[in-house]
């Protein structure tokens, strides 16, 4: 039986010409991006948000939550694939960051698709629970700062209607998670939220070994 694939930078780009659909917003907002010193690592593959969009399409999702906008490459990408009425709601803290993804959103016509709400996320998740209640979106992409990566998760599972699904972005962290000399905040929280997907009785999972890693969560019914 034939084991993991090592994927270097001639099969990624083989990957990329066989199925990655782009266009000229997406190819310069992602230039733009890796035009920030020591920021760009924080952008979603294009692989990695076609795969959104595509889960986006797949799942009929109209209320979608991202926790986490960096220049919005991944809000842009999944509010390309809502149905009519459908909406995105993503937060960060960052003014400069987000106002790179308000002008690529609006090129892209999607700028009235997108809600983005500025502040620390914990506690605009929570006032998005009181404001709509549990259960009032469809599915949650979560790509934040890791160190509240588990209060994220258990707010947006919250957040997230019975059979939504949630994506989580990050979770083997650089390879880190599999070094025991990494010690760090950042790398010991993806660990705990690793483990503490693996014994979640309410959810369903699997993480893949693409990226950064990315593990879908089901929310059971």
């Amino acid at each position: 039986m034939a084991g993991q694939l090592a994927v270097d930078e001639t099969l990624l780009d083989y990957v990329r010409q066989m199925s990655l659909r782009d266009d000229d917003v997406l190819r310069e907002l992602r230039a733009e991006t890796a035009g920030m010193p020591m920021l760009q690592a924080m952008l979603v593959l294009p692989e990695e948000a076609q795969l959104l969009a595509l889960l986006v399409r797949i799942t009929g999702a109209r209320r979608v939550l991202e926790v986490g906008t960096f220049t919005g490459y991944s809000s842009l990408c999944m509010a390309r694939a809502l149905p009519p009425g459908g909406k995105v709601v993503t937060c960060d803290i960052s003014e400069r960051w987000t106002a790179v993804a308000r002008r690529y959103w609006e090129r892209a016509g999607v700028g009235e698709l997108i809600d983005l709400r500025l502040g620390d996320a914990a506690r605009t998740l929570d006032d998005m629970r009181a404001q709509h209640g549990p259960g009032s979106f469809d599915l949650a992409f979560l790509d934040a700062d890791k160190a509240n990566y588990v209060r994220y998760y258990e707010q947006a599972l919250t957040l997230v209607r019975p059979g939504g699904l949630l994506v989580l972005d990050n979770t083997l962290f650089f390879g880190k998670v599999v070094d025991p000399a990494a010690q760090d905040p950042d790398t010991l929280a993806i660990r705990e939220l690793n483990a503490l997907l693996r014994d979640d009785e309410r959810v369903d999972i699997s993480m893949l070994a693409v990226a950064d890693g990315l593990t879908l969560v089901h929310k059971k019914p």
